[in-house]
């Protein structure tokens, strides 16, 4: 099919994207089936009680994780994008101050853990998890493949490495009957496939990582730039993860179990967040160069990505609403109880898929401070809103306080002057008014 023709449009850049974006949805599709199905047989094996430690201590290392992260993807994508010729200097510094976070976090998740433990779960495991920050330090060749649109390497590597991480976990059910333990390394193993794979499809580009040089001043002004990002990965870690950690400890000896139950909700409503960061990841350089370019265009875009994140997130959560006690059913009995939960868990869906895109927003605009304001309602509202619903609801008020968090930090913008054009945009996706009036115009 031929793109019309329209002054200014890129057919081959156009094609070019449109290529990176179906090649990363095919590996993250790939990926999602096998952890998907791997997920269930672990949770099915570890039932409600280890399943719940084991979602539990994940979830607790995962706040310090996404410090480790920096907050830097998206300005590696921008950096290199722009100054292609300082490859080396930029991944180099990126990596190295990745690895450092990575590093202290092992230290911090031990102070912390003196004070503030999780009840009934064993400290081995939260020691086994909280290396998985240094291990991700290698991440920062996603970034170069995405600024050269060529995700069809990541999603070689992500295939791969969840084909042996299945092979490991499946091995550890069926062979060995595993005790607890060996699924925290497992899920630590699942990490450092992945930076291998990284590390393996880097070099086979002729690429050397021991070239990879650390800038001082760069490493400064990236930090100058990411620290509300870094504020705002904690802020985001709180709001989509403390649930699992409150609903445990509120309940007390049953929220063990509820929150093993509860990590089978997450899993399904969150299947398919990948989504909107592979489409927004693959089209980011395209908006950049719109917003560069012509305005106009550029407005259009955000709108047309707009109503994409909504027509696509809508059905999913229509579709999982009505197949909930199917699902529960037919894949995990034992965990029936969760059915209505994630009827109403995944329609947060939406305001995630278009939290996804209005961030990429926020970037382009030079808007970072927002993102921690906005984050952080979303963490203060979801905190209390648990602990007023959990009491008297247990899952199912932890599952209304998630949707109303999203809500409340996707459309905060719609209140700050500056941005109040683009949370008009996304309303106007979300009440489906932007497709009437395309519809009108035909």
């Amino acid at each position: 099919m031929k793109l019309p023709s329209i002054k200014g449009f890129d057919e081959d850049a156009f094609n070019k994207y449109l290529k990176n974006t179906g090649l990363l949805m095919l590996g993250r599709v790939g990926s999602l089936i096998i952890k998907m199905v791997t997920s269930i047989q672990v949770a099915n094996y570890l039932l409600k009680y280890n399943n719940g430690i084991l979602n539990t201590s994940v979830a607790y290392v995962f706040f310090f994780a996404s410090v480790a992260t920096l907050g830097l993807d998206s300005f590696i994508v921008k950096e290199l994008h722009q100054y292609p010729e300082k490859r080396d200097k930029i991944l180099g510094t990126a990596f190295f101050l990745k690895a450092f976070a990575g590093l202290m976090c092992v230290p911090a998740i031990f102070l912390t853990w003196q004070i503030i433990p999780l009840t009934y779960t064993p400290y081995q495991i939260i020691l086994v998890l909280s290396f998985t920050g240094l291990m991700q330090s290698l991440t920062v060749v996603d970034a170069y493949f995405q600024s050269q649109v060529q995700s069809k390497y990541i999603m070689q590597v992500q295939i791969i490495g969840n084909l042996i991480s299945a092979g490991v976990k499946l091995s550890l059910i069926y062979f060995f009957s595993a005790g607890l333990i060996y699924f925290a390394y497992a899920l630590l193993f699942d990490v450092f496939l992945l930076s291998a794979g990284y590390f393996l499809v880097y070099h086979r580009k002729d690429r050397d990582i021991f070239s990879w040089k650390f800038e001082k001043s760069l490493a400064t002004r990236l930090l100058k730039l990411s620290w509300p990002l870094i504020v705002s990965g904690i802020m985001v870690s709180i709001y989509m993860r403390i649930d699992t950690i409150m609903l445990k400890e509120i309940l007390k000896d049953a929220g063990t179990e509820a929150a093993g139950a509860y990590a089978t909700v997450v899993m399904y409503s969150e299947a398919l967040n990948f989504v909107p960061v592979a489409i927004v990841s693959s089209l980011f350089p395209a908006i950049l160069n719109a917003r560069r370019d012509d305005p106009i265009r550029y407005q259009k875009r955000l709108q047309n990505l707009f109503d994409l994140m909504v027509w696509l997130s809508v059905l999913f959560a229509i579709f999982i609403s009505l197949a909930s006690p199917l699902i529960y059913s037919i894949l995990q009995p034992s965990f029936a109880d969760a059915a209505p939960v994630l009827a109403i868990h995944v329609w947060g869906s939406i305001f995630v898929f278009l939290g996804v895109a209005s961030s990429q927003f926020l970037i382009a605009e030079g808007y970072i401070k927002l993102t921690f304001i906005r984050t952080g309602l979303g963490a203060i509202v979801n905190i209390l809103l648990n602990f007023i619903l959990i009491p008297r609801m247990g899952m199912m008020g932890t599952a209304i306080a998630t949707v109303i968090a999203y809500f409340s930090a996707t459309f905060l913008i719609l209140f700050i002057p500056k941005t109040r054009t683009q949370g008009i945009m996304m309303l106007k996706s979300l009440f489906l008014i932007s497709l009437f009036q395309k519809l009108a115009k035909r």
